[in-house]
């Protein structure tokens, strides 16, 4: 058993990989351009796992390859190309849903870790010695499941065998995320990657003869969103986990952008080792760690089914959207002497505008900006143009991989 758990970060581009890993991830999951869960993501070719994998290992962090899908027949052969291209580049493991993909990944690429998907419905011990038998490493729980049917797991299945557990972000409302909403409506199928978020939509009844008469079903003015669900967030019962000897954290988000991510891995991060150097310490630094989480996107927080059947209050049904304290303006490139750098503007921000670079240790900076200018070195009042490449200087000076971000007034 670790002496704390694993601390496994999402990341949807190779950028987003190299921040998670900066900002304190033990391990990032990744999608390729196929078999992944999360079809509207970046993903990543071939050359972005490789450099990924390369960039993770010399950080001592781990690479998983998300193949998660439920695959059909035409599914099978592209798998096997697909399995045999990923042994070149030996991530640390692949996870699966699929048990026909399970079996072709197992006589394809024997070497490489199997985990196995949180799609495939895992929420008994029986389950778990089922995949431990074929030869699966890990078993990512059903969302479902309270920590005392996790530790109940634990107890039942080998002690080598490792447990992974959602921890934070985004909830569905299907079981175990097996949906079937999306495909019924758009004819894009959630169990292929294609997810279109049904329940994130607004929702009312109609009764059969009289069409277009929406019945009042809403809880006020705005509407109803039936389906909705809080974020999950766990960051104040981080020894509950421990105890539980689940052996990997995982936090949900393959869409998100780089300052989400760099927030909630940090986050943990430092609320993890702070919890190892002291459990006082880490009660006393809680303040910091809700403060910091409610600084990225979210749309209020749940502890899910850890405790037991969520309660009504565990559901959103006004409205679906997320809080935004912070806005994300890009990740700092390279430094010169001068201390101008590097950026790709991802949003707007203008001279003389007060901003904040965030960094990996925890600290938050407040910085002015002093000077703008284009790629060619023409100078710029504002950065308004998405994903412009620019030199900036600023009041302080920042370090390559540190990330900008201007507080919003909400």
């Amino acid at each position: 058993m670790r002496e704390l758990p694993e601390l496994l970060i999402p990341a949807s581009s190779l950028e987003v990989l190299k921040i998670a890993v900066i900002f304190g991830a033990d391990a990032v999951y990744i999608g390729g351009e196929a078999f992944s869960l999360r079809a509207k993501a970046k993903n990543f070719s071939m050359e972005d796992i490789e450099e990924g994998i390369r960039f993770a290992h010399e950080r001592n962090a781990k690479v998983y390859i998300t193949a998660n899908i439920l695959a059909h027949n035409q599914d099978v052969m592209d798998a096997v190309d697909y399995f045999k291209e990923l042994k070149k580049l030996q991530p640390d493991a692949l996870i699966i849903s699929d048990p026909g993909l399970f079996l072709v990944a197992k006589e394809v690429c024997p070497e490489i870790d199997i985990h196995i998907s949180t799609q495939a419905n895992n929420v008994n011990y029986m389950t778990f010695r089922f995949w431990h038998q074929l030869g699966a490493a890990r078993v990512v729980t059903g969302r479902e499941l309270s920590l005392k049917e996790i530790e109940e797991i634990r107890a039942q299945i080998p002690e080598e065998m490792e447990i992974e557990t959602f921890v934070h972000g985004a909830m569905c409302i299907s079981y175990s995320g097996r949906c079937l909403l999306s495909n019924y409506f758009t004819g894009r199928d959630a169990n292929q990657g294609a997810c279109t978020h049904p329940c994130r939509w607004k929702y009312a009844v109609v009764e059969e003869k009289r069409p277009g008469e929406y019945l009042p079903v809403y809880e006020n003015e705005r509407g109803t969103f039936l389906f909705n669900s809080k974020d999950l967030c766990m960051i104040e019962h981080l020894p509950d986990l421990i105890h539980a000897k689940i052996d990997s954290l995982k936090i949900e988000g393959r869409m998100k952008t780089a300052l989400y991510v760099a927030t909630v891995a940090r986050t943990y991060r430092k609320a993890l080792d702070d919890y190892k150097k002291s459990p006082q310490l880490y009660l006393d630094q809680m303040p910091w760690y809700l403060d910091q989480i409610s600084n990225c996107t979210y749309r209020q927080f749940t502890t899910g089914f850890f405790y037991g059947k969520p309660s009504e209050e565990a559901q959103i049904y006004d409205n679906n959207t997320y809080i935004k304290e912070y806005t994300y303006l890009g990740i700092v490139g390279d430094v010169r002497e001068d201390g101008t750098f590097s950026l790709q503007q991802r949003n707007k921000f203008s001279v003389g505008e007060t901003i904040e670079i965030m960094k990996p240790d925890g600290r938050d900076l407040e910085t002015m900006v002093e000077g703008i200018w284009s790629e060619e070195g023409e100078p710029q009042e504002s950065a308004p143009h998405a994903k412009q490449r620019l030199w900036v200087k600023l009041s302080v000076c920042p370090e390559p991989m540190d990330i900008l971000r201007r507080q919003e007034k909400i």
